[in-house]
């Protein structure tokens, strides 16, 4: 698979988080391959998105990876244990992003399930397949990224990076964000992406009413 170039982070934030579902998530270390396709993201745009964690222009230790350079991992904690994976986008001192919120797990999946689980990947149980990677604190564990170790880290690297998926036609939604109730008026933004009809999708839009 060819290697996402910098040049496709550096596109507008709400045309990548679109152009990643499908792409895979590749991570090499000590001799294995870990890989997911993404089928569900987030798009974060900025001083002028109140969910944002540069909203207003706002810059600390914590996101300063965010005013970077394009193709770059953000990761960040929340609820003080789950790690969570953004990749960077548009170009320094644009500071957007697009959260990788789920992926379909494809190769490596031991450890993915020593990860979550504690136990092999045969002795799972039907639902928690399902739970190895559909969420973005789930994908950051499954995965082994922690902010310690890959915030900052340029995703043009051999041990983490993101590639070209395969062919296989997509069929791609909207809807609003997930868990930012507390956003005013951006809580409404259909800025999530996801592969309609996947099982790995975190969240399931709700059903309009008649």
């Amino acid at each position: 698979m060819q290697k996402l170039s910098r040049a496709f982070f550096q596109q507008p934030t709400l045309k990548v988080a679109e152009a990643l579902i499908g792409k895979q998530l590749i991570k090499q270390h000590d001799g294995e391959t870990i890989v997911g396709k993404i089928v569900e993201t987030e798009a974060y745009i900025g001083p002028e998105d109140r969910a944002a964690h540069t909203y207003g222009g706002r810059r600390t230790k914590r996101n300063e990876t965010m005013f970077g350079e394009a193709g770059h991992a953000y990761v960040y904690i929340i609820y003080g244990i789950h790690h969570c994976i953004n990749c960077v986008t548009v170009g320094p001192n644009a500071p957007e992003g697009v959260l990788l919120r789920a992926v379909e797990p494809i190769a490596g999946l031991e450890s993915m399930a020593q990860r979550r689980f504690q136990r092999s990947y045969e002795m799972l149980t039907t639902a928690q397949r399902r739970q190895l990677t559909n969420g973005p604190g789930k994908l950051g564990q499954a995965f082994g990224i922690t902010r310690d170790k890959y915030n900052g880290h340029d995703l043009q690297s051999e041990s983490l990076y993101i590639s070209d998926g395969d062919d296989a036609a997509i069929s791609v939604a909207t809807s609003p964000r997930v868990g930012i109730d507390a956003s005013g008026e951006a809580k409404h933004y259909p800025w999530r992406f996801f592969a309609k009809d996947h099982a790995y999708v975190s969240k399931r839009p709700k059903a309009k009413a008649d």
